[in-house]
């Protein structure tokens, strides 16, 4: 499968850039003297327009199941089969395509310090799933959205500690080991197993972050009349989740299932907080919450 159209740059308000190239797109923004954004630019669209095809040689196995014996070639297969072992390891089925657009942001962002190792602090947004740099003595403060399907959350039902550490906005700072935040549910771009509304992440990376992202989303569920589901590949013939049931509508939960759905997912995701796995996790479902691990403050300045 080859790709020949030409990659696509175009400068977005906020001076951030705008790449495409098939069905890959990213956000980026760095901040830093103006030679350095500027070579950081150039080796971000260099790398960038490279990609695609790296990741089409190898296709068959990235869509297969994650083990021991996985052995992938190009960097950013690299990078994916990186972000998702250590979750294999622990008896979850996963496939590297779950970490692919948080390991194409993390491959951006590194070309990006690469060429400019003078940046004060940088960002790669692929689809939600985040790379940041941030160097000492700066912070950087991501948007994010509370809830895809549009509805508030409210605090009713947390495990523990204040949903507005998540909610508006997230701040990073130098030294905290966070390099990587993504964003997964039923809402999101790939199927899920689970109903979750949104399960965000905080991880040393993104490609991390979005495969932890993906599997703590597929844990928040529960057997009810309300979730329909399908097999992934009756909707895609492509789908790395091959015939695993996968959710496509959901109907009016009760407060019990809504309970033990999160409970399900908080599980999982507690025990990759201390595991050392991820820093922290925010589960969403139907205006309820749960946060595990990190509680972040949020600061005004520096959104991206």
């Amino acid at each position: 499968m080859a790709f020949r159209e030409a990659m696509i740059a175009q400068r977005l308000a906020g001076e951030r850039l705008h790449l495409s190239h098939g069905p890959m797109d990213v956000v980026l923004r760095g901040w830093g003297a103006a030679h350095e954004v500027a070579a950081a630019e150039l080796a971000a669209a260099a790398r960038f327009a490279t990609i695609l095809q790296e990741l089409v040689a190898e296709l068959p196995t990235l869509r297969a199941a994650v083990g021991a014996e996985t052995r992938l070639d190009g960097p950013v297969a690299r990078r994916m089969l990186a972000g998702c072992l250590p979750f294999a390891r622990q008896g979850v089925f996963v496939t590297a395509m779950a970490a692919v657009a948080g390991a194409v942001a993390d491959e951006v962002l590194a070309a990006m310090r690469a060429a400019a190792p003078g940046l004060r602090r940088a960002y790669v947004n692929d689809g939600g799933d985040i790379a940041v740099f941030v160097a000492p003595g700066e912070s950087l403060t991501l948007g994010m959205v509370a809830d895809p399907a549009g509805s508030p959350a409210r605090a009713g039902g947390c495990a523990r500690g204040p949903v507005a550490d998540f909610d508006g906005t997230l701040s990073l700072g130098h030294g905290m080991g966070i390099g990587g935040v993504a964003t997964s549910g039923r809402h999101g771009r790939s199927f899920s197993l689970g109903i979750a509304d949104a399960v965000t992440v905080l991880a040393r990376d993104a490609a991390t972050a979005d495969a932890a992202a993906t599997l703590i989303a597929n844990a928040v569920d529960v057997e009810s009349p309300a979730v329909r589901r399908r097999a992934a590949r009756a909707l895609d013939p492509d789908s790395d989740l091959g015939d695993r049931p996968v959710t496509v509508s959901l109907g009016p939960l009760d407060e019990a299932e809504i309970a033990a759905a999160l409970d399900a997912g908080a599980a999982r995701a507690e025990a990759w907080c201390r595991a050392g796995l991820i820093r922290g996790a925010a589960l969403r479902l139907a205006g309820r919450a749960r946060i595990a691990g990190a509680s972040v403050p949020a600061l005004p300045e520096h959104a991206a």
